[in-house]
């Protein structure tokens, strides 16, 4: 008798462990559906290419009219990769009256493709990136934009300035602004090319 309730408790206990091992599974399994479908969630939520982080940025309107105007959207928008130092509008605010609404018109298209790509340099050059050029360089680094002159990137205070080809002179402001085609850097003052 003694042998029969203890084969009983036995497996009564086995009984219960058994089921008690099949609740978790069943709950780590509901769990992993969870998590899955919140990393698939996460994999369509793409970071917008440089075009589309302007145009979400109030602060980036009057850039991103002269890209519209000037039709390079869809080069902005292309494979790249590019770094880009965006004027900021009160970059463009600091132009002589006129200017922004000149560039903007058809006659001036050539102009304002000229300025614009003056701003953008092709490859991927984060702050850490450029900074450690400017370093190893003697504290001045020269950059070639796409529209084929040249920039001078150099550190005053701690932050990036650029030198433009008439010896007019804009801080990064807001540096490493990610796209998924490149790299925004936001500036203070509009540079010209020669």
């Amino acid at each position: 008798m003694k042998l029969v309730k203890t084969i009983s408790a036995f497996a009564l206990l086995g009984v219960i462990a058994t089921s008690c091992g099949e609740k978790k599974p069943a709950e780590s399994t509901d769990m992993a559906d969870t998590t899955a479908v919140a990393v698939d969630t996460m994999a369509v939520a793409e970071t917008p290419n440089i075009v589309g982080v302007a145009s979400g940025n109030a602060d980036f309107s009057t850039l991103v009219t002269a890209v519209k105007a000037a039709g390079l959207v869809e080069t902005l928008s292309g494979e790249g990769p590019f770094t880009v130092f965006a004027p900021n509008n009160a970059a463009f605010d600091k132009l002589p009256a006129g200017t922004v609404d000149g560039l903007l018109k058809p006659e001036s298209l050539d102009k304002l493709k000229a300025v614009l790509t003056y701003h953008v340099v092709s490859g991927k050059f984060d702050a850490a990136t450029v900074i450690d050029a400017i370093n190893k360089n003697n504290g001045k680094y020269t950059v070639t934009t796409v529209q084929g002159g040249t920039i001078v990137l150099s550190l005053k205070d701690g932050k990036v300035m650029l030198t433009d080809a008439n010896g007019g002179t804009a801080t990064v402001v807001l540096a490493d602004v990610a796209a998924s085609n490149g790299v925004i850097h936001a500036i203070d003052t509009v540079v010209m090319p020669k």
